[in-house]
């Protein structure tokens, strides 16, 4: 990068941070987009000149508000609820619902600002957008999440719909929440309408949309091994996480002849030195899924060592999906896979690696798949709920695994269409970026300043 885009990016990142002080998660994921978009701008002087990036940084609006509801002991208690709408400049804002404890402005922020760019490489016109409450669901019953639901989308009704803005599910948000979200969505406005996605079969659903983030994430690394005359058959794999996309990045690992030896939350990782079997992957969607219970019952059914408080990535692999949550490797995470022998890595869960842990990688110049591109396979099938529920339609499943499968091709596509660099290494990163960027920016110009 010449000194006169490094000023540029300087100066912009200098306002960002005045303007969201405090806010590190937002400013990173800011940054990282950032530092591959002031370059390729820089002799489209158009793009400056309208203040492009400035825009997408600064979200449309922002909602915040109280949750009030009450447990099964008749305590009252209070939560704080938001909604980030980043950009709708190519369609309505579209992005995930998290209920969590970490849950806050920075981390929504950061996601909204990441959607933007992941649902604009899939092709479909939906806006970036994400929101959510500090809430645990984790320990309480279904009646109290139900409680919690319904005083959520009270405060949330009237900011959403299926041309303004169409929340799903994420962390902490699964089939059972956004049943009850859409319950009292459909109670409140009097319509039924494709207002969320996630939904089940049953009231307007998708076939493959809870598999669809983890197929997607290893049907990325599939191309990135394609390209290198390569495959998956006979990789060892590490996997974080034990949620839908760890579960089906797994399940389709294995399909294609890879072997996975790691599972983890966030009270630690299970090493499976000869792979996850069928059964065991069914043991954990049946303990993960139905009895909400800890991968450490899993360990301790099957005879397994559970690595209390660790992370997975000291384990010797070929191919790492962090699958989890964000910044769950560390510089030092990332130099240890590069050291114990892997060759990429395709992020599942948003922006997992840190920008150390990424720069990491890039050095290395091993295969490197952001979660903007990687994970973009959720969203996609939510974009084709939203275009079945429209024509009160639904698909078969073979048409909805035909679809994902070519829109991750398609991403792969444009990732590398704007990624490889002059020594032929493909810069996913670079990419990603910067085809996101362009169809966003190139639809802002054309509305003129709005």
């Amino acid at each position: 990068m010449d000194s006169s885009v490094a000023g540029k990016l300087e100066v912009f990142m200098k306002k960002i941070k005045r303007n969201s002080l405090g806010q590190t998660e937002f400013h990173n994921a800011v940054q990282e987009v950032a530092e591959q978009i002031f370059p390729y701008i820089e002799d489209k002087p158009i793009y400056h000149k309208m203040r492009i990036m400035e825009r997408l940084a600064e979200p449309d609006r922002v909602f915040m508000f109280r949750v009030c509801w009450e447990d099964d002991q008749g305590n009252i208690r209070v939560n704080r609820g938001y909604r980030v709408q980043n950009s709708n400049a190519i369609g309505p804002y579209k992005g995930g619902m998290r209920f969590h404890p970490s849950v806050n402005l920075s981390i929504l922020k950061f996601l909204a600002f990441e959607q933007t760019f992941k649902n604009s490489l899939t092709g479909l016109p939906m806006g970036g957008a994400k929101g959510g409450s500090d809430f645990d669901p984790k320990g309480k019953s279904d009646r109290e999440v139900m409680r919690f639901c319904q005083a959520f989308m009270s405060e949330l009704f009237n900011y959403i719909g299926p041309n303004l803005d169409i929340p799903a599910g994420d962390i902490g948000v699964g089939a059972r929440e956004i049943g009850y979200l859409f319950g009292q969505y459909k109670r409140l406005k009097r319509e039924f309408t494709g207002a969320l996605t996630g939904k089940a079969l049953q009231y307007g659903g998708s076939h493959i949309r809870v598999e669809a983030t983890g197929y997607g994430t290893v049907y990325f690394m599939e191309d990135m091994l394609k390209e290198k005359k390569d495959s998956l058959e006979g990789k060892t794999c590490v996997i974080s996480g034990s949620g839908n996309v760890s579960q089906y990045a797994c399940e389709k690992a294995l399909q294609l002849g890879a072997k996975v030896v790691t599972t983890s939350d966030s009270a630690g990782f299970v090493h499976i030195p000869n792979g996850i079997s069928r059964d065991e992957l069914a043991y954990i969607k049946e303990l993960k899924n139905v009895r909400r219970g800890r991968i450490a019952e899993f360990a301790k059914e099957f005879g397994y060592q559970f690595h209390k408080n660790k992370k997975p990535w000291g384990i010797p692999c070929d191919l790492a999906f962090p699958c989890a949550t964000q910044n769950e490797i560390s510089k030092k995470d990332a130099e240890m896979l590069v050291k114990y022998g892997c060759i990429g890595v395709s992020e599942g869960a948003n922006m997992p690696a840190t920008l150390e842990g990424v720069q990491v990688f890039q050095d290395a110049k091993i295969m490197f798949a952001p979660s903007k591109a990687a994970n973009a396979g959720g969203v996609a099938v939510s974009g084709l709920e939203m275009s079945q529920n429209a024509a009160r339609l639904t698909w078969k499943e073979e048409v909805l695994q035909k679809n994902l499968r070519t829109i991750m091709s398609d991403i792969h596509g444009k990732c590398m269409e704007y990624g490889v660099e002059s020594n032929n290494y493909i810069n996913y990163l670079k990419g990603a970026n910067i085809g996101g960027f362009k169809k966003v920016a190139d639809a802002m110009l054309a509305y003129g300043v709005v």
